[in-house]
């Protein structure tokens, strides 16, 4: 069966399952769950919307509404810490979606048991095939199921960073929200300018 979120541990799956349909009514999608346990616990949720961009008070949001449900579900024994952001522009890639979406930017993907020899590889995107997660290295085009992976993220570049930042633009600008310009007649711009000195 393939899944549909990269999540390395079973909790991580199972807290996935109750989540996603709580961030999807709200209008997102869920890009990545981690539960980090250390001297303290923390849920770390990572959300996006389908279009691109979401907002702190996105975040308050989803936290608030994620809360509720796991108050009455209780599946973390450990008192822990909610965290609720943004994918960031570096971000995970963790849905098969992702890949190809981001076709064409270079990523870092790690497989949980070694493939030829390797379990890291780095370049650059070139889409899916069915359940497999294609990318380009210097030896050519490979093909890894995504069931395979147990990490992948973008990597940082110039032309990543440019095309954020011109998403986040587009985004930026809802023309809806703006009234419609009327254009006046020159004449009566002057003389109305006349009338006025």
């Amino acid at each position: 069966m393939t899944s549909t979120l990269i999540a390395k541990a079973a909790i991580d799956r199972r807290l996935a399952e109750i989540i996603s349909p709580v961030i999807e009514d709200l209008g997102f999608e869920l890009v990545r769950i981690r539960l980090m346990s250390g001297k303290s616990t923390t849920l770390q949720i990572m959300a996006d919307r389908a279009q691109g961009g979401i907002e702190v008070d996105d975040c308050a949001q989803i936290s608030n509404a994620v809360s509720a449900v796991l108050d009455v579900e209780d599946p973390i024994l450990d008192t822990y810490t909610l965290e609720v952001s943004s994918p960031g522009i570096d971000r995970p890639l963790t849905r098969l979606k992702d890949f190809d979406m981001f076709e064409g930017y270079e990523a870092k993907i790690e497989t949980a048991e070694l493939i030829d020899g390797r379990r890291r590889f780095k370049g650059m995107l070139a889409g899916i095939d069915g359940d497999e997660v294609l990318i380009n290295l210097d030896e050519g085009t490979v093909g890894l199921k995504f069931d395979w992976l147990s990490d992948a993220k973008l990597v940082l570049t110039d032309d990543l960073i440019k095309e954020m930042l011109r998403q986040r633009k587009a985004a930026a600008v809802d023309e809806t929200k703006f009234d419609d310009i009327v254009e006046e007649d020159p004449e009566a711009a002057s003389a109305r300018a006349d009338g006025a000195e």
